[in-house]
């Protein structure tokens, strides 16, 4: 493509927009990688926002750009390269973006579109606590619309890419596109491994020129005054990205506002939808969400998690140790020390609780949890990190990770009471549901976490011993290492002041701990293995008794007619999995109770008693016992463990069809409408001849037996009410007799009908007497079943 020198930004921007429609996507990729190289930033300022959104989607949804998070390289190989070339940390658009920076450009991005507690503060004119929104708040011209933030092209570049994740909807043909395979996944993977490296420095920017000047972000002028909530915090790296460059700093501190801008943008945008204040409404079951996240929003996050936990471990053992902190340490250095703490921490715990409480109660809650697991496991994701010993058991967790443990208190210990309330309403016979569980206990049992999690608890409700005047300092906020707190001297106590700050920032002044090994918590876990030993026992008596449906079926199930209408056990995924699904439930349920006895040191003896005070023995299997329940004015009354047990699918009331069976409904082995024309029919003749039946099934001698055995519905008068509210309303209808043609509805009764014509033609028997031998043997069938009801029942009239 090629472009007049002189020519006018405006003319740029229309060119690009018209190739955007006539040229393929190879070609204009290839012409935008052009005019990038060729275009001073003077006339490239003007298309990049529409180049941004171009690419990323607009922010309100409605433009859907190049659909990164549904592009896959197995199903669109050539545009799937072009975009990761083009995008790469060193392609031509990140070059644009430098080339930008260089020249102090800024760019205006709504407000409006910020997460929710973000953009009430700041219409509130409240500063927030991240660093990234300082100094850039623009208040509208007289007349204009809306707050902006004034951004430099890196920053608003890494806005859009981090906003997509959310605002940008998939299409209804991708629902089941593998996340882990699409562009905007390996992207993110990119960009992290690019700007915050576990190994060696920050690649520089590429200069747009040879010896050209390195971008820099543009200095921050203050544009409109806040009352800041809570601390006022400053950027941890503000020397090193102050803007004032120095001929003697390191190299890297030029660079390292990358890294850290890089880490605000996706902690904000993908985390900060929740705030201290908003969930403790959320605590009420009237309070709306506000946000939900997908599963593909949380796999990204698990994603940053990973990295963030290998980009922090990758400290060397000198650097680590607190002797170390205090001599000059790089900005890179101090950056892994503070990433977590002191950016992620609190707004992933809010997102966490917030998940564990809203997500709905099925199998996609796995990604949640795995994120979650990934979170609490940073010793699975450093260079030196922890295997499985010769005989398969995990490893002790090393003594260098309680500082980790404790100052995460709460996402060890009361994220596990969540889960523990979510376990106790799931179907634990699910395998899905049986693996979550399994995950979560194998984690926590790890050797030596649990005694880890109990000395958190234990220095966060040992009694404070401190100096009056200092009270005040103790709960700040979390702040990064080299605060207040490192300089006390009892090694102790100084730990302890850590955990509370810890909890306090994240719960509040005012909450109430309960600790995980408390009796609260060991009542729950109680709860939870009893369900697990119940549930095993269900899965069996599924499996048993699809053992013994399958083998009592007849032929005609194999083509698909067989329908079983009273089955004991509600549907689920174990029908589908058959008995490798119970298998594994079996194992997965076996395991996880292992564990739990392991972490809080149940007897066999407790779990034994547990299951008889419970009711837990089973008749025949299983079988046979109903829920538990007590017996009221009304009838039966469900109690809470009978709940519980109905939720699970651990026990149910057996119930059967007791109203008229000529308006049950339609079932999958029936033709719809050939039963609906039946019903029609029979209805007619039950109408119009009522009276000549009725006089026939008066008759006390064999005719008036054989009308009785076909118009008369069998055991109708010794039919027994299981709903004590209806009993005396229906228990006085009485039916008269009447003619039902509902069999030859069936697909089953068609089939043998036709079978049977087909065997006859074998044997050279036309259409006509194979019909008159089908009803002449029915007829002696018929006569038969007459004389045996009667003898063995005689009829009531």
């Amino acid at each position: 493509m090629a472009f007049p020198h002189l020519q006018q930004p405006s003319f740029l921007l229309a060119s690009l927009k018209a190739d955007s429609i006539n040229k393929p996507f190879a070609q204009r990729c290839q012409d935008l990688v052009k005019v990038i190289e060729d275009f001073p930033a003077k006339e490239l300022h003007a298309i990049f926002p529409w180049l941004v959104e171009s690419i990323f989607g607009s922010l309100d949804g409605v433009l859907l750009g190049w659909n990164l998070r549904c592009l896959q390289g197995r199903v669109s190989p050539v545009e799937y390269s072009l975009v990761m070339e083009f995008l790469d940390p060193g392609g031509p658009m990140m070059k644009l973006v430098y080339k930008l920076q260089a020249e102090d450009y800024k760019f205006d991005f709504p407000v409006s579109y910020l997460p929710g507690p973000v953009k009430a503060s700041i219409q509130e004119r409240v500063l927030p606590d991240s660093p990234l929104y300082h100094n850039k708040v623009q208040f509208p011209p007289a007349g204009g619309l809306g707050l902006n933030l004034a951004l430099n092209p890196f920053e608003y570049y890494m806005f859009f890419f981090a906003l997509s994740l959310i605002t940008q909807k998939p299409l209804p043909g991708t629902l089941h596109v593998r996340t882990s395979d699409c562009a905007y996944f390996i992207l993110v993977d990119r960009y992290l491994s690019w700007f915050l490296p576990t190994e060696g420095s920050v690649l520089p920017p590429l200069s747009s020129s040879p010896g050209g000047p390195s971008p820099s972000p543009a200095p921050r002028t203050p544009s409109m005054p806040f009352a800041s909530y809570g601390l006022h915090h400053t950027s941890l790296l503000k020397r090193h990205i102050s803007h004032q460059t120095s001929v003697n700093a390191d190299p890297a501190s030029h660079e390292i506002w990358r890294s850290e801008t890089l880490l605000q943008v996706f902690v904000e945008m993908w985390l900060h939808h929740y705030s201290l204040e908003m969930y403790q409404k959320m605590q009420s079951p009237h309070a709306k969400e506000s946000f939900t996240p997908t599963e593909e929003h949380v796999l990204v996050v698990r994603l940053l998690i990973k990295h963030l936990h290998a980009f922090s471990n990758s400290l060397k053992p000198e650097q680590v140790s607190p002797s170390a902190h205090s001599h000059a340490t790089s900005p890179l250095e101090e950056f892994k020390r503070a990433a977590i703490p002191r950016f992620v921490q609190q707004k992933l715990y809010l997102f966490l609780q917030h998940c564990f409480g809203h997500w709905p109660l099925d199998a996609s809650f796995r990604a949640v949890l795995e994120m979650w697991l990934s979170y609490l496991q940073p010793w699975r994701y450093a260079p030196d990190k922890q295997s499985q010993s010769s005989d398969g058991q995990a490893r002790c967790v090393s003594e260098r990770w309680a500082p980790f443990v404790q100052e995460n208190l709460l996402m060890y210990t009361k994220l596990f009471v969540g889960f523990l309330s979510r376990a106790l309403r799931t179907d634990l016979v699910s395998p899905k549901n049986a693996l979550m569980v399994f995950r979560v206990a194998k984690v926590f049992a790890q050797p030596n976490l649990a005694e880890m999690i109990q000395k958190g608890e234990q220095l966060f409700l040992e009694p404070e011993l401190v100096i009056p005047h200092r009270q005040h300092r103790l709960f700040a906020a979390p702040t990064f290492p080299g605060s207040f707190l490192s300089s006390w001297p009892p090694a102790v106590t100084d730990t302890s002041f850590k955990v509370k700050s810890h909890v306090y920032s994240l719960e509040g002044q005012d909450c109430k701990y309960t600790p995980m090994f408390g009796p609260e918590v060991r009542t729950l876990v109680l709860r939870l293995a009893q369900l697990i030993t119940q549930a095993k026992q269900t899965a069996k008596s599924i499996s048993d008794q699809c053992g013994e449906s399958t083998a009592g079926r007849p032929f005609l199930s194999w083509l698909g007619f067989f329908s079983d209408t009273n089955s004991s056990y509600p549907a689920n995924d174990l029908d589908d999995m058959g008995q490798d699904s119970v298998r594994k439930t079996d194992e997965y349920l076996e395991k996880a109770l292992e564990y739990l006895c392991q972490m809080f040191r149940l007897s066999e003896a407790q779990l034994a008693q547990l299951t008889l005070a419970l009711g837990t023995t089973q008749d025949e299997n299983g079988k046979k016992q109903l829920p538990d329940c007590i017996v009221g004015e009304d009838g039966l009354i469900l109690t809470p463990l009978g709940r519980y047990q109905i939720i699970n699918g651990l026990r149910r009331f057996d119930i059967e069809y007791q109203g008229d069976s000529e308006l049950q409904p339609i079932r999958s082995y029936e033709i719809a409408s050939l039963v609906r024309f039946l019903f029609r029919l029979s209805s007619t003749i039950n109408h119009r001849f009522a009276g000549q039946m009725a006089a026939l099934c008066s008759r006390a001698d064999f005719l008036g037996s054989f009308c009785r055995y076909h118009l008369m519905e069998p055991g109708l008068a010794s039919r027994h009410l299981l709903s004590p509210v209806g009993q005396g309303r229906t228990a006085n209808r009485v039916r008269g007799p009447r003619l039902s043609l509902r069999f030859l509805g069936s697909y089953r009764t068609l089939l043998s009908l036709l079978l049977a014509f087909f065997v006859a033609s074998l044997f050279c028997i036309g259409p006509l007497p194979c019909a008159l031998l089908l009803v002449l043997g029915y007829f002696l069938y018929a006569a038969a079943m007459t004389l045996l009801t009667e003898q063995g029942k005689p009829h009531q009239l």
